[in-house]
């Protein structure tokens, strides 16, 4: 895994590459959406597969030369269908959103209606917001969650889906903590004659581990990026049943992609092959023990957490009550290497760039080997941050204490290079 070629050959990017690697080393990472891969994804992904162009499908190409990137495709696929016992999979989507879109374009016309959540109140982009592809071509309508209880409100969901009568019904969320009961959309859905999509990008490592409910079960189709909780490569995935496959595959190539990303697919492969391992059931479930007991934490500590609690690898902060905002919030945390996102709560008053609220997770942490002790170290961190953002001496104090304790937990065991990154 060193770079010393690249060192010599192309400096202004190793020397990024070095500082990154140290960066990620040094600071503790609470975005939700991150986690850290094992070295032999990293390998399969900067592999040789990454020289060969493989348009179509396993034994159906456009090019010569695929025998070995057929048997590779049709593991990963096979691993995926296991893991998740779908009846079908279709692992070439270059990202979550490609997945996504995949699906309307397989099953619904421009202009059909889409039911999905609202993104102010943890869905996602991609499920028909204006700003994204999927609200400049469907007919996107949304339901959110309840004001009392900050949980989706079903009984809304169903009042919308009954008048609206979509096509297509979207679950799945970037920042819902909370078990989404799959039953009571696909009994909706039904009734209303709407396909069922589950986006279970966040959540689908802890799906696979058996520590979350599986949506496979109750969806017509289930997408899901490879990366976050399942810690894979960069890409997507689309579960579905079998008779819904060949649209599926169209609709990926020739419908919105050209040729696979077989380096990102063989990573795929790898990943599948860890989460079916005790070692990663265990992970998965300290995850969300790690992610409960720092949402206690700050409970504790005067903070508003969203729901009140968590039931996977993540949680909102309501910052209101401590006079902060989003953005402040976190721009404090990574001055001293807490590295977090600002994101909108529900009914928040503030707009996207500023925010009322924080999204904590904490998969890519728990990977690193933290457990309750550092849990709760770093919520007295990000405390002490925020009250005493305005005071340089406690700053200094907080991030020497980031660094000493993320030493304790390296990354990888190995280094990329021995060398000092070259000089600006």
């Amino acid at each position: 895994m060193a770079i010393d070629k690249m060192l010599t050959a192309d400096p202004e990017i190793a020397r990024e590459i070095m500082k990154e690697l140290a960066r990620q080393n040094e600071k503790i990472e609470l975005i939700a959406s991150e986690n850290l891969v094992s070295e032999i994804v990293m390998e399969a992904q900067g592999s040789v597969l990454t020289n060969k162009y493989a348009e179509g499908y396993p034994g159906n190409r456009y090019h010569a030369g695929c025998e070995h990137v057929d048997v590779i495709e049709t593991i990963a696929i096979e691993r995926a269908k296991k893991l998740y016992k779908a009846e079908y999979a279709n692992v070439q989507p270059h990202s979550g959103v490609n997945a996504n879109l995949a699906v309307y374009v397989a099953m619904l016309k421009p202009g059909d209606a889409i039911l999905g959540m609202q993104l102010d109140m943890g869905g996602h982009l991609s499920h028909g917001s204006k700003a994204n592809i999927s609200g400049k071509f469907y007919n996107c309508s949304f339901y959110g969650v309840s004001r009392e209880t900050e949980l989706i409100d079903y009984d809304e969901m169903q009042r919308l889906a009954r008048e609206l009568k979509p096509r297509m019904i979207v679950a799945g969320a970037s920042s819902y903590s909370r078990r989404i009961d799959y039953a009571r959309f696909r009994e909706v859905a039904d009734e209303v004659g709407a396909y069922f999509l589950v986006d279970m990008a966040h959540i689908s490592g802890l799906v696979a581990a058996g520590v979350h409910p599986n949506p496979v079960e109750y969806a017509d189709f289930v997408t899901s990026t490879t990366t976050k909780t399942i810690r894979g490569a960069r890409g997507g995935i689309i579960l579905c049943r079998e008779k819904y496959g060949p649209k599926i595959d169209k609709a990926i190539f020739p419908g919105i992609q050209g040729g696979p990303q077989l380096n990102g697919i063989a990573g795929k492969a790898v990943c599948f092959r860890e989460a079916m391992t005790e070692e990663f059931r265990d992970y998965a479930a300290r995850v969300i023990e790690n992610a409960r007991t720092m949402a206690e934490a700050l409970q504790e500590k005067g903070y508003r957490v969203v729901s009140g609690g968590t039931d996977t690898h993540l949680f909102l902060l309501d910052l209101r009550p401590k006079g902060l905002t989003g953005v402040a919030a976190e721009e404090a945390l990574e001055s001293v290497g807490i590295t977090v996102n600002k994101n909108m709560i529900p009914f928040d008053p503030e707009n996207p760039r500023v925010t009322s609220g924080i999204r904590i997770g904490t998969s890519a942490m728990t990977t690193r080997g933290v457990g309750r002790e550092e849990i709760l170290q770093m919520a007295e961190l990000v405390d002490r941050t925020l009250v005493n953002r305005d005071k340089a001496d406690v700053l200094e104090g907080v991030r020497d204490e980031v660094v000493r304790l993320c030493r304790r937990f390296p990354m990888y065991d190995y280094q990329f290079s021995n060398q000092e990154p070259p000089k600006e």
